[in-house]
């Protein structure tokens, strides 16, 4: 423990240092190393995938979930969408140094409000070894250092991404410590990263509930963090079936172990008399687990669910389903079993969409999309760091801008306070 101390105190350190750089370094700087981490993760990619192969044997030996593995597994595909999210984070406009505010008080002084960096960024994730390069590239782009310790499960997949960024860090003349990985599978390196206050300023933890209650428990230092993401989709009574019929598929089935899978969809009465089971035996035909309540039940092929089935995150092959009286009652039931994470409502009826969207305070609400739209990179930022679900600071998909505070620059001319 001693031994693990030393090397995060020596880590953080660094880390610290490289912030100070990193704080006034150009954009064009900035740029050059995510573009140069970007061909290194491209020339590199048989690198990582024979490193990510060493992940999986450990992963399979540790008996993971097919979700978790999904979520683990690396591919050419996979790889190339990497490349594609740190080409994306180069090329977004610099927050650095940007003016949010401008304005001139009757006493003469003009206040600037400007966007700044927050220093460094501790950054603690599971299974995903895509993370090492959407965070690091992030945080670069916005003058931050970061310190990442990813998964035991991911060790080799994240070192290797983390040598393509130390090598465009170097290639663009930029301090190697600014992208750091914490070189031990020790989760007592993730014990001292909570308690780093010197030296780290927010810790983003990013996976399931466990690791994401025990930074939130246990952290010194302010977390940007979602606990769960509990995400409902609700059909609506004036819901276009086909749109609803793509919609919920695409929001169970496409990664079904992603933050914004949909765990729980809401059926409305009069939908359901008018269309059936259709919405269910969909879900059931792509190989579905519909854990159902009530009238729902007796469909073929569905199990009956336990109280315990809603508001709960599956990150797997499994969904609840329960029918609702109207736009109101689907409202009741997200507020008491959501996450606040994502939620969306399927209508072509203008006032319960806007009912929806104003009596609910999730971090995303969605109308007539998947909620698997809960990503940064969907909504234009490249990429993200996570999900936050909290109400300070950072809130939804957290991008570069997310990752900047604000300082006030006044200026005078010999002006004095009467």
């Amino acid at each position: 423990m001693d031994s693990i101390a030393a090397t995060m105190d020596g880590i953080g350190r660094a880390a610290r240092a490289a912030a100070v750089e990193l704080a006034t370094a150009s954009a064009e700087r900035k740029h050059a190393a995510l573009i140069g981490a970007a061909q290194e993760v491209w020339a590199r990619r048989q690198q990582i995938l024979d490193a990510n192969a060493e992940d999986l044997v450990f992963a399979d030996e540790k008996g993971l979930s097919p979700a978790m593995i999904d979520r683990l597994e690396l591919t050419e595909s996979r790889i190339r969408g990497m490349v594609d999210g740190l080409r994306s984070v180069a090329e977004q406009r610099d927050p650095v140094g940007e003016v949010i505010a401008d304005w001139t008080m009757p006493s003469g002084i003009n206040i600037r409000r400007v966007r700044t960096p927050i220093g460094v960024i501790g950054v603690i994730y599971e299974s995903r070894p895509n993370v090492t390069a959407d965070a690091g590239a992030l945080c670069l782009k916005s003058g931050n250092a970061v310190i990442l310790r990813g998964g035991s499960e991911s060790f080799h997949s994240s070192a290797a991404i983390h040598a393509c960024l130390v090598e465009g860090l170097r290639q663009a003349g930029l301090p190697e410590a600014a992208i750091q990985l914490v070189p031990t599978r020790d989760r007592a390196a993730v014990t001292e990263m909570l308690r780093m206050v010197q030296h780290i300023d927010v810790i983003v933890p990013r996976g399931g509930k466990g690791l994401v209650g025990l930074v939130q428990a246990e952290a010194r230092v302010p977390v940007f963090a979602h606990l769960e993401g509990i995400c409902h989709v609700y059909a609506d009574r004036d819901a276009d079936l086909e749109k609803a019929r793509r919609v919920v598929l695409n929001a169970k089935t496409r990664r079904t172990g992603v933050c914004g899978a949909a765990e729980c969809l809401l059926i409305d009465w009069q939908f359901y008399t008018k269309h059936g089971a259709v919405l269910i035996e969909d879900l059931l035909a792509a190989g579905v687990e519909v854990r159902a309540e009530g009238e729902l039940a007796k469909i073929p092929g569905t199990v009956k669910a336990v109280p315990e089935d809603f508001g709960r995150e599956f990150l797997d092959k499994i969904i609840a389903v329960k029918l609702v009286d109207g736009v109101d009652a689907a409202i009741a039931h997200i507020r008491h079993y959501g996450s606040q994470h994502t939620e969306a409502i399927l209508t072509e009826n203008d006032a319960a969409a806007e009912r929806f969207f104003q009596r609910l305070d999730s971090a995303i609400l969605i109308r007539n999309a998947s909620t698997q739209f809960a990503d940064g990179g969907e909504f234009g930022m490249g990429a993200e760091i996570g999900i936050a679900t909290g109400k300070l600071h950072a809130r939804g998909p957290v991008g570069a801008e997310q990752l900047t505070s604000f300082k006030y620059l006044v200026v005078g001319d010999g002006t004095i306070r009467a």
